[in-house]
Formats: C-alpha cells, sequence, structure tokens
C-alpha cells in the first residue's frame, strides 16, 4: 500500500486549514440575541399613567323649604352650570328623589324650580335637562336632587390601593429586589390628574394669546428713544404689583 505523495499530503493539509479558517469566520459573524429577564418597570409615571377618558361630574342639590337655594348652593349651581356648559357632553341628568314623605314633597318640588330657574340664568335651557326620579332608600335620610353630566376628564388608567404583591417576605427572588411596590406612587398621579382643569392641556398646548399692542408700543418707543423699557417695582408691601406694571 502507498501512501500520498508528499507534495498532495501538503495540499490536503493546507485545504483543511483553509476550511477551519472559513469555518472560524462564519461562526464569528453569527450574532446571539442577548437573553434578557423581564424587568420590572420601576418608574411610577410608567405604572400609573395618566389617561384621558369620561367621566361624571355630578352635585347633590339638598332641597330647602323656602323655595330657594341658600347662597352657598347658589353659588355651587352656578359653577356647576358653568362648568357643563364648558365641557359637558350631552345632557344635564336631574335626579328627583322620589318617596320622600309628604311634608318634604313641596320642598323638594321648590327647589326642582329654583334649579330651572338658576339653569335659564346660567343659558341652560330646559331643553338641555333630562329630569328623571330615583328612590329614596331611606326616607329618614336627607335626598338630595342629584345634578350630573358627562365630560372627559384626566385620571389614572389603574385603581389605587392594589397590592398585588406581599410586602412581607414570602419570596426571597420578590422581596429583596430593591424595587419599588407597584402601589407607590399611583395616589400622587390620582392627585396630579384631579388639578388638571382642562385634559387636553395633557394632549397639545394652547396657542399663544394676543400680544398687549399699547405696551409694545411703548417699548419700542422707549428704545428708539435710547431708554429701558423694562418695567421696574418692588413690592414693599405700600404700593400694588399690579399698579406698578399697569405704570
Amino acid at each position: 500500500m502507498t501512501g500520498l505523495p508528499p507534495f498532495s499530503r501538503h495540499r490536503a493539509h493546507a485545504g483543511l486549514l483553509a476550511a477551519c479558517a472559513l469555518g472560524a469566520l462564519a461562526a464569528g459573524c453569527k450574532s446571539e440575541p442577548a437573553a434578557t429577564g423581564a424587568i420590572e418597570i420601576s418608574d411610577y409615571r410608567a405604572r400609573h399613567p395618566i389617561v384621558l377618558a369620561d367621566g361624571t361630574r355630578s352635585l347633590d342639590v339638598f332641597p330647602t323649604g323656602v323655595g330657594h337655594l341658600d347662597p352657598r348652593q347658589t353659588a355651587d349651581v352656578d359653577a356647576f352650570m358653568l362648568e357643563y356648559r364648558r365641557y359637558g357632553r350631552g345632557t344635564l341628568l336631574m335626579e328627583v328623589p322620589r318617596g320622600v314623605p309628604p311634608a318634604q314633597a313641596e320642598a323638594v318640588a321648590r327647589t326642582v324650580a329654583a334649579l330651572g330657574r338658576l339653569g335659564a340664568q346660567d343659558r341652560v335651557s330646559a331643553r338641555e335637562i333630562a329630569v328623571t326620579g330615583y328612590a329614596v332608600a331611606a326616607p329618614s335620610l336627607a335626598a338630595p336632587i342629584r345634578l350630573s353630566f358627562q365630560r372627559m376628564q384626566a385620571k389614572v388608567s389603574d385603581a389605587c390601593g392594589l397590592w398585588p404583591n406581599d410586602t412581607g417576605t414570602s419570596n426571597f427572588a420578590l422581596d429583596y429586589n430593591n424595587r419599588p411596590m407597584w402601589n407607590l406612587g399611583c395616589a400622587t398621579q390620582s392627585t396630579v390628574a384631579a388639578q388638571i382643569a382642562d385634559p387636553v392641556d395633557l394632549v397639545r398646548g394652547r396657542p399663544e394669546g394676543r400680544i398687549d399692542t399699547v405696551k409694545r408700543v411703548r417699548d419700542i418707543g422707549q428704545l428708539r428713544e435710547g431708554k429701558d423699557p423694562s418695567t421696574a417695582w418692588r413690592q414693599d408691601g405700600q404700593t400694588d404689583v399690579k399698579s406698578q406694571v399697569g405704570q
């Protein structure tokens, strides 16, 4: 049996080395995806985002026996009607208590009439008010006339006060991960959402208002004369800031 010539063996070894080199280069080009575990969201603003949703605005008006509302409730109704005119969707619902004692039925009717007059004064017509009734559960308790309407509100997408994870030490991997509890920050987000008067401000900014033409003309004139157009005022407790700015 004869082996391969030395030259042939050299070529075979060279080809094997070339194949190994190409395989190593190909292996170096292969990329493995980074395997990472699920990371819990630690930012409370991401866990409890503020969203825009339709909500119910309501006001309880308690009947009076004199045929008109007291100043406190009158101011409340005026503010409620103004909010309905600006942001209300659909009709204004007025729920009148049914089944009240006979001595209070007349006071309820007079209060309903007073609410109608206040609505007309606040430019809320009778066509925009839908009157319905609700059964009184306990006649001995105060039964208010409920005003309500739908409007867009800013609110937290999740309900606060939920604790899906154990706050104790039942799970070592979960309890010692140095991450905040899921409920943390929900109350803060709810408070911020409740302070937003117009939810559309969360979506886009407001357009620029009109310029103060009088002040601009005066400032340009002072610049042309080489004077300082800035307003000089000081708060000394005796001079009103508004009067200083208006000078």
